[in-house]
């Protein structure tokens, strides 16, 4: 198995884990407090993660065009983890994921066109059974 298809599962793990225990602190509380809070660790673990791991050397390598599409980047994940919590706090955690899973489908196909990746039979065949899924747990009885 490849190394990053490893580092994709033991992401998908700690993600799902994030939406439990995130649902877990938030009773009391805003979501938007919430989010706070758990941007502040975030930004601490990342910074710590950061002075162990990348090279001091690297940082002199940042060029404009990187701070601009990672800050973006950072732009975009801020919103998506702004509606994610107020979407957590008021739905299922299963299905709240779910939905926030469907980014993939949005990701292949921002992929193909900006990125110019290929859209495979495989890859479109997952895509739907994801949007199936979506429309299958969202749907109320």
């Amino acid at each position: 198995m490849d190394k990053w298809v490893v580092y994709a599962l033991i992401s998908m793990i700690f993600a799902g884990f994030t939406s439990v225990i995130a649902k877990m602190g938030l009773p009391g509380i805003s979501g938007e407090l919430g989010l706070t809070v758990r941007t502040l660790f975030v930004s601490l673990f990342v910074f710590g993660f950061a002075a162990i791991a990348v090279p001091s050397g690297d940082f002199l390598l940042l060029n404009r065009m990187n701070i601009l599409w990672l800050g973006l980047s950072g732009m975009t994940t801020t919103l998506s983890w702004i509606f994610y919590y107020k979407a957590l706090k008021l739905g299922d955690v299963a299905t709240v994921a779910l939905i926030d899973k469907g980014s993939v489908v949005v990701a292949i196909l921002l992929a193909w066109l900006l990125l110019k990746e290929v859209i495979t039979l495989r890859i479109l065949i997952g895509g739907a059974l994801i949007v199936g899924g979506l429309l299958v747990m969202v749907k109320r009885p």
